[in-house]
């Protein structure tokens, strides 16, 4: 009769902590005398990986709430070796790897309940993990892999020395410990993993892209030391660097943001012409699911520039010719030091179908810059000077010696690609359109 009894205790308990265990939600009571609270702690001669014990001992503790909490110590005292042995065969039934071979109840406000575990006979000696990141190219890719260096030591913890057997006891502790780490280490994505038991551990990680995600992007590519032309030769590369990231976090292209757009400069940087003109290259990348990428490139070594513009409503005074309304405007200059530069302007009237040509030397006084040159046909010299007043708004004027005429204009910048200024000389003032190639 005690046996059928004691039978019954067993699975009424087994029930009562698998409801437990899924609504976590331990009793507790406080009456003076009685057991208020369980301790538990399960061990092993040859120890227990650390993620294992905690939720062992997490179920051990329900189990001996369950049989002591609420209870009067003195009862608790007198029943304690047969609830031992009711905890033991409880959680022996759950058990998978180890045998529960030795339970000591000792009661008290907080009963102390110890478990001891004896291994079976194989055990994980070393973990293999193997990680694969799902459908990013090779340079987002090696960026993840950094991210989640640390995380094979997530599963060296849970597995080496456990019982081969036992690695089912791992899942729910393991998906939570690398959902903990992905959230702190690499939050953009989400993983999966697989472990196939053995003395030697196989486990395969895989890491899928959390919307959103770059879709589109949108490159420009400008210079104010050389022609934009220029540029066109290497737009392809730097449009293939861009498409590079459509289908990428994007969360983890603004965390990674600095290091994408040094990627993506050095990998310009490098062509062969580039660095002949040493030429210096910055991106920024706006992330977004419609991604924008800009990138200016310049060189301090030279400056080369190709302009053009239309005079509208110039009247022909001061030597000035109706042809002369359109010029387009070649500026070759050499840095001398970061502030000086000798240039030479060569300018074409394509209406007049004729050309001139001017040297000059330029000079830079904190924001603004200072210039003096030489009109070779002409034989006169030309004053000038610049300022930018923001960065879309600048006032230049100039003054040529052999007229005495001066001009000031007034310019609005557009866009990188156009212009537009009003300019007076004399009496007279007129429109001009800029364009910037």
């Amino acid at each position: 009769m005690r046996r059928g009894r004691r039978v019954t205790s067993v699975c009424f308990l087994l029930g009562a902590v698998t409801i437990l265990l899924l609504t976590g939600l331990p009793s507790d009571a406080h009456a003076a005398g009685r057991v208020s609270a369980v301790s538990a702690e399960v061990y092993a001669d040859a120890g227990i990986p650390a993620i294992v014990q905690m939720r062992m001992e997490k179920s051990v503790g329900v189990i001996a709430e369950q049989l002591l909490v609420g209870r009067a110590i003195s009862a608790a005292e007198t029943d304690a070796a047969s609830e031992a042995e009711t905890i033991r065969q409880v959680f022996d039934k759950v058990l998978v790897g180890y045998t529960a071979d030795k339970v000591t109840v000792v009661t008290g406000e907080i009963a102390r309940v110890r478990l001891h575990l004896v291994p079976w006979a194989d055990t994980i000696r070393a973990v293999h993990v193997r990680l694969a990141v799902d459908g990013m190219p090779p340079l987002v890719e090696a960026l993840v892999r950094r991210d989640m260096e640390g995380m094979t030591r997530i599963f060296d913890d849970a597995l080496i020395g456990l019982p081969v057997a036992a690695s089912d006891w791992t899942n729910g502790a393991l998906k939570h410990a690398l959902e903990a780490y992905m959230t702190e280490h690499l939050p953009e994505f989400r993983p999966d993993f697989e472990v196939t038991p053995g003395e030697t551990a196989e486990v395969q990680v895989t890491v899928y892209p959390r919307l959103p995600v770059v879709r589109t992007n949108d490159l420009s590519m400008r210079s104010d030391t050389v022609p934009n032309m220029a540029l066109l030769s290497h737009r392809r590369l730097m449009q293939d660097k861009a498409n590079m990231l459509v289908g990428v976090p994007v969360a983890f292209v603004e965390r990674h943001r600095a290091a994408f757009e040094t990627m993506f400069a050095e990998a310009i940087d490098a062509a062969p012409d580039f660095r002949a003109a040493a030429m210096q290259t910055k991106v920024h990348i706006v992330p977004s699911e419609q991604m924008q990428v800009m990138s200016r490139s310049d060189t301090t070594r030279y400056r080369l520039r190709l302009t053009g513009w239309l005079d509208i409503g110039r009247s022909e005074s001061g030597g000035h010719k109706r042809e002369q309304d359109m010029v387009v405007r070649l500026h070759a200059g050499q840095m001398l030091s970061q502030r000086d530069e000798a240039f030479l302007l060569l300018d074409v009237m394509p209406q007049d179908v004729d050309w001139r040509w001017e040297l000059g030397y330029a000079r830079t006084l904190g924001s603004a810059t200072a210039q003096i040159r030489y009109d070779m046909r002409q034989k006169r010299f030309i004053l000038g000077a610049a300022y930018p007043i923001s960065p879309v708004w600048t006032a230049r004027y100039e003054y040529r010696f052999a007229d005495r005429a001066s001009e000031t204009a007034l310019r609005y910048k557009i866009h990188d690609f156009l212009g537009i200024e009003y300019a007076v000389s004399g009496a007279h003032g007129w429109v001009r359109l800029i364009g910037n190639f």
